[in-house]
């Protein structure tokens, strides 16, 4: 329980100035996204919390409005579903600033297993349903160790691994390695979704077939 408390008091310290002093930034990257396509800033989409409890999900929208919001991740800067602007937002994690707003309400903390589609949790066994035990977060362990360089079994093992030992000295230590993966774009695009799966429908330079 003393966890939790310093965890979530953690949590609001970080949040809060970094929301005062990234406004800015909030109402730049707003302009380019209306400037550059049709469509609202910001994405929205009910995503699967602690427990399982659904929430609303926020993004900077990188993909034009068209495109099926539980389609598979972009596997690359070439894919047609992403716009210009979203490319460069991607590519230096921008477009997860708005979570920074799930943080401070509570929903997300800044470290925690990345919140997953609701209907995910039906493909998941007992062991990897063990990650909802903890809020989601902006980062994780899966995000310092390969990120879009891993395959779905992969990311929820590690997802578990932190709900296992789960500190704030971990979590310090993840935002840190988490800001130095930002600065190098290292791993940006998935991959592999599955260790099952090769191709998931795209030519060898990313475009959907």
């Amino acid at each position: 329980m003393t966890y939790k408390i310093i965890k979530r008091v953690f949590d609001i310290l970080l949040t809060l100035p970094a929301i005062l002093v990234l406004l800015p930034v909030f109402a730049i990257i707003i302009i380019m996204i209306r400037l550059g396509s049709k469509g609202p800033a910001i994405f929205k989409q009910t995503r699967a919390g602690k427990d399982g409890k659904p929430f609303v999900f926020y993004k900077f929208r990188t993909m034009r409005i068209d495109t099926d919001p539980f389609g598979a991740s972009p596997k690359s800067s070439v894919d047609p579903r992403l716009t210009k602007t979203g490319v460069f937002l991607r590519e230096y994690s921008l477009d997860e600033l708005p979570q920074l707003f799930n943080v401070l309400k509570g929903d997300m903390s800044l470290i925690g297993p990345r919140p997953l589609y609701i209907s995910q949790m039906e493909e998941w066994d007992d062991e990897q349903k063990k990650r909802l035990l903890a809020k989601p977060g902006l980062s994780g362990l899966a995000q310092i160790n390969g990120r879009g360089g891993l395959t779905r079994e992969e990311k929820l093992a590690f997802d578990v691994e932190y709900v296992r030992n789960a500190s704030i000295l971990l979590d310090i230590k993840i935002i840190f390695l988490t800001l130095c993966q930002v600065l190098v774009r290292k791993s940006i695009y998935e991959k592999k979704y599955s260790q099952t799966e090769e191709t998931r429908g795209q030519n060898k330079n990313g475009n959907l077939l």
